[in-house]
């Protein structure tokens, strides 16, 4: 008896360990794996993403599809979902794109349950859409301060899966493990992460002054070059910089001078003085009386 009960547990954890290989989760009787938890195809071809199931008396089968923050349904209740309907067909051994594109990139889950979810399984399946590279563009100075550090950036938006980077100047790779060991860039002091694109150097030296392209590939289809751009490495302007200042301290000097001399000429003064504003002055002359009357010989009228 004891002997049984130890080789159902070890049947069990048998189980167990082989669904945590296959990528699958069990709850209750039922069990649901894959044959192919990762599936790569060339895009606008015919994907088969399989799913088999057993231990399910009346089994509901569910497909899900996540991208990043995005989660779809592709099929409910055993029936493909409307946004999936023209392209994808069920059955009980899995579900078939007709043709994919790079959008269909990410995780799709298999899900069969009954009884409530108590007999409960899934099993999870990635889908790669080989797409060749595109021609990378490059961010490249073209001018540096020798001491400074520098960014040269290099991407494409149509790989997948997405791209890796490599850099070369004048025609030489800066990426392989010995680059910095020749004589072209021995006295370089530059990092590349081929993730990314981005090309550092901290700091610039005399030496980095050439022609700059990278190269993306993502092993499909054919590696592709960016333009060769042309990047100089130059001494810090110190005379320029020390021109710049005198001339801007020459140019407040004379600005001080002169308000001071217009000070100094009353000018500023004059402009104070004059007639209030709104009051107007009018000179009227006499106008001929008879000798009884007032005589007048002149007003003002402010």
């Amino acid at each position: 008896m004891i002997m049984g009960t130890e080789g159902k547990a070890g049947r069990k954890l048998l189980f167990l360990f082989t669904s945590m290989i296959l990528g699958s989760v069990v709850q209750g009787k039922g069990s649901v794996y894959t044959s192919q938890p990762d599936v790569q195809v060339p895009e606008n071809e015919s994907a088969r993403l399989p799913c088999t199931y057993s231990g399910f008396s009346s089994p509901r089968v569910e497909w899900k599809f996540v991208q990043g923050k995005t989660t779809a349904l592709v099929c409910y209740n055993s029936q493909i979902t409307a946004p999936y309907a023209d392209r994808v067909t069920f059955s009980s051994s899995g579900i078939t794109f007709s043709s994919v594109t790079r959008k269909d990139n990410g995780e799709y889950t298999c899900m069969v349950s009954e009884d409530g979810g108590q007999n409960y399984g899934e099993v999870s399946i990635h889908l790669t859409v080989l797409v060749p590279p595109s021609k990378p563009t490059v961010s490249v100075p073209s001018s540096v301060t020798i001491g400074n550090r520098a960014v040269l950036t290099c991407s494409e938006q149509d790989g997948s899966p997405p791209s890796e980077y490599s850099w070369f100047r004048d025609g030489i790779s800066m990426l392989t493990a010995d680059a910095k060991k020749t004589r072209a860039f021995i006295n370089s002091s530059y990092t590349i992460d081929p993730k990314s694109g981005d090309l550092i150097f901290d700091p610039v030296s005399a030496f980095d002054s050439g022609e700059y392209y990278c190269q993306a590939q993502n092993g499909y289809g054919t590696a592709m070059r960016s333009e060769a751009v042309r990047m100089d490495a130059v001494e810090l302007n110190v005379g320029g910089i020390v021109a710049a200042v005198l001339v801007t301290l020459i140019l407040l000097g004379l600005l001080i001078f002169g308000v001071w001399f217009a000070y100094s000429r009353g000018y500023f003064e004059r402009t104070k003085k004059g007639t209030a504003p709104g009051k107007k002055v009018i000179y009227s002359q006499p106008s001929a009386r008879s000798e009884g009357e007032f005589k007048q010989t002149s007003s003002f009228l402010v």
